[in-house]
Parts: C-alpha cells; sequence; structure tokens
C-alpha cells in the first residue's frame, strides 16, 4: 500500500516531515502493521480487545501520554502525537480511543488537575501502560449537556460518597483508576475510584456495531464511600472535564485523517486491479472523479489537522479551533469512507477490506467527545456572538 500513500499525498506534505517526526512515524507505522493489522479483523469480528497487553505494548512504544511532560511522559510535541495517533487510526479507530483515553482524558486529568500524590502514584505507571484509567463523564441521560449529569457525591466527615451511574466508558471494565465527575454542593468536582472500593461496579456493553475492538463500559456507584485525597483538588467546575475533552478532541482531528487515508489508499489498490468491461475500473471516468474528490478531502483534513498542531504547540489553540477541526475532520473522514465503499462494490461489505470497518467506527467518532450538532453551534456561537444552545 506504499505506493498508494505516496500517491494520496498530493500536496506533498510527508516531504515537510522532519527528521525526527518521520522516524517517529515510520516506528509507529512499522508496530502498527506488524502487531496490529495483523489481528484487527479478528479482534472486530469477535468484539474483543486484549486492552491490557496493548496497553503494555503501547507503554513501552512511549504513547501514552507522551504529549505530557515528566512523570514518565515523552513531554512530545502536539505534532508527534498527532502523527501516532493517525497511525494508530489508521488501523481502528477502537485502538486509538485506547491511547487517547488513557492519555488525553485519564492522564491528562490527573496531570492538569490532581495533587502532586497522585501524579506521582499513577501516571508513571499510566505512562508505562502498567495500570489503564478511563474517564468517566457521560451519563445514560446527559450526554451533550454534561452539566445536567445526576450523579452525585456528598461529603460525609472527611470522606465523600458516591452514588449514580456513568456510560459508554472506554476501558471501564479494565481499568484500575476511574476519573468520575459528579455533582457536589460546590459545583462539579472530579474523583478517583479504584476497581473493587465497595459499591463501584462495572459492566461491558455488548451488541455494538461500531468501535468493536475497544472495551465500552458502563459504570455504577451506590453508596461508594472516598477518601479525601481520592478528589482531584485543582478540578473545580465543568471547566475542568470540559478542558480534558478539548485535549482528547485534538488526537480525533488527527486520527481521524488515518482511518480516512487507510481506507483510501485500499481503495485505490483495488480500483487499479479490479477490472470490469476489459479494463481496471480505475480507468473509468467517474472513478477517477470520486478518487480525486476524496483524496482533496483527504489533503484538506491533513493540513487542518496540521495546523491546530502548529497553533498547539504555539500555546495558541482555542476550544473553538478544536471544534472547527473535529467538524471539518470527522466529516470528511466518514464521507471519505462512506464514498470509497461504493468503490469496492460488493466487496465493501467485508472485513476483507478496512473500509466499512473505518466507517462504521467513525459514525461513533461523529458522535462522541461532541456531538457534529454541538461543535455546529459552537462554531456558530463564534461566529455570531449567540450562544444557541438553549
Amino acid at each position: 500500500m506504499t505506493d498508494a500513500l505516496d500517491r494520496l499525498d498530493l500536496l506533498g506534505l510527508d516531504a515537510d516531515l522532519s527528521d525526527d517526526n518521520r522516524l517517529l512515524r515510520d516506528t509507529v507505522r512499522k508496530f502498527a502493521d506488524d502487531r496490529l493489522r495483523p489481528n484487527i479483523r479478528d479482534w472486530y469480528e469477535a468484539g474483543t480487545l486484549p486492552a491490557r497487553e496493548l496497553a503494555r505494548d503501547f507503554g513501552e512504544l512511549g504513547v501514552l501520554g507522551m504529549h505530557l511532560s515528566g512523570y514518565g511522559c515523552q513531554g512530545s510535541t502536539a505534532a508527534q502525537y498527532g502523527l501516532v495517533c493517525a497511525e494508530v487510526e489508521a488501523v481502528d479507530s477502537g485502538l486509538r480511543s485506547l491511547i487517547s483515553v488513557q492519555g488525553s482524558l485519564a492522564m491528562y486529568a490527573i496531570y492538569a488537575y490532581g495533587s502532586e500524590e497522585q501524579k506521582q502514584r499513577w501516571l508513571p505507571h499510566m505512562a508505562a501502560g502498567e495500570a489503564i484509567g478511563c474517564f468517566g463523564l457521560t451519563e445514560a441521560d446527559s450526554g451533550s449537556d454534561p452539566g445536567s449529569m445526576r450523579t452525585r457525591a456528598v461529603r460525609d466527615g472527611s470522606d465523600w460518597v458516591l452514588n449514580g451511574s456513568k456510560m459508554w466508558i472506554t476501558n471501564g471494565s479494565v481499568a484500575d483508576i476511574a476519573v468520575v465527575w459528579a455533582r457536589t454542593d460546590d459545583g462539579i468536582r472530579g474523583f478517583l475510584v479504584e476497581p473493587g472500593t465497595p459499591g463501584f461496579d462495572v459492566a461491558d456493553v455488548h451488541h455494538k456495531l461500531s468501535l468493536r475492538a475497544s472495551v465500552t463500559s458502563s459504570l455504577h456507584f451506590n453508596e461508594v464511600r472516598l477518601p479525601a485525597d481520592a478528589q482531584l483538588p485543582e478540578a473545580a467546575g465543568l471547566r475542568a472535564p470540559l478542558g480534558c475533552l478539548s485535549e482528547a478532541r485534538f488526537g480525533i482531528v488527527c486520527g481521524v485523517t488515518g482511518a480516512a487515508r487507510d481506507a483510501l489508499a485500499a481503495t485505490l489498490d483495488y480500483a487499479g486491479t479490479r477490472t470490469q468491461f476489459g479494463r481496471p475500473i480505475a480507468g473509468f471516468q467517474l472513478t477517477q472523479r470520486k478518487l480525486a474528490e476524496l483524496a482533496v478531502s483527504l489533503n484538506q483534513a491533513e493540513l487542518t489537522a496540521r495546523r491546530l498542531a502548529e497553533l498547539k504547540d504555539a500555546g495558541r489553540l482555542t476550544s473553538q479551533q478544536v471544534s472547527f477541526g473535529k467538524f471539518a475532520n470527522v466529516r470528511a473522514a466518514l464521507e471519505i469512507c462512506r464514498e470509497a465503499r461504493s468503490i469496492l462494490g460488493g466487496s465493501g461489505i467485508t472485513t476483507e477490506y478496512p473500509v466499512l470497518r473505518h466507517a462504521l467506527n467513525l459514525e461513533t467518532v461523529y458522535t462522541y467527545e461532541g456531538t457534529h450538532e454541538v461543535h455546529t453551534l459552537v462554531l456558530g456561537q463564534a461566529l455570531t456572538g449567540i450562544d444557541a444552545f438553549r
């Protein structure tokens, strides 16, 4: 597929990579080709993922929390993190979700809002993949409006007592630590909850048609008693979990370009070898029009990801710009995969080719960490100055 990848780089973006970034990209790509690609079809069809084993592999690769500094983390640039997300999501969005939930949600929450003791205890082990984290914000009746969450924590002496539930939690049943957000008398606060704590139960979500190679769970809290030092001391209000989501959305902006690129490269190869009416279907004008439009969309998405990485590394990335990236890139990636599937015809509906699997995964990415509609309204507010959420 290397030749197809080269042909898809219409703007010559690969030539602008620094030597260090190209080495990182190639290292992760080789790991993905050797360790992930041979297994992803089986994991997806079975609806399973060896998450603990993969977490250790990703830890050895140095990509868990790689954009954080200290505590065993690499202190990498946003551009480098974006390259990793793209290469991993080129295999499957579920695999990138494991990395981004670990590093940009769970680890980042502890890094940004935790005490020094919490950072020292958890971050080195999480960076090494020895401990897995999850991020409990979404509830069954509280998705796009996280401020309406019902999970509540109340003080009882020096302790906290937690009640409620969370839904659609990646890594939930394999997590060694759960970052849980709850309403308190002082506003929304974050807590670290360990499995095995009395009253804390986890159940996996089954029968998924998307992100099947990913662990998705519900978390349930029934009179869960937590010590005072389980609270994230610097997390005050909804701003804290939303800050974590902005961090994670950047990885999505970059990652989905990998899924779209992989789907389009597989389609380009197929079109060059599939013969109808005595010639490869790549030689027909309608097919070439589709391929041209999809390749332009891909390159535009990659430009958006690269620009946001530049802004992030310069410390100038805003939440509205992140919304721009998720709005534009996930929509583009999903449309690329859907249209690419049409070129493959009947072959496109099987897992022999990655195209429809990527499209099905992107249906979830289109919704999670801010639905497409929510990001539409974020951009609308930025343009008009008027809040249309309520």
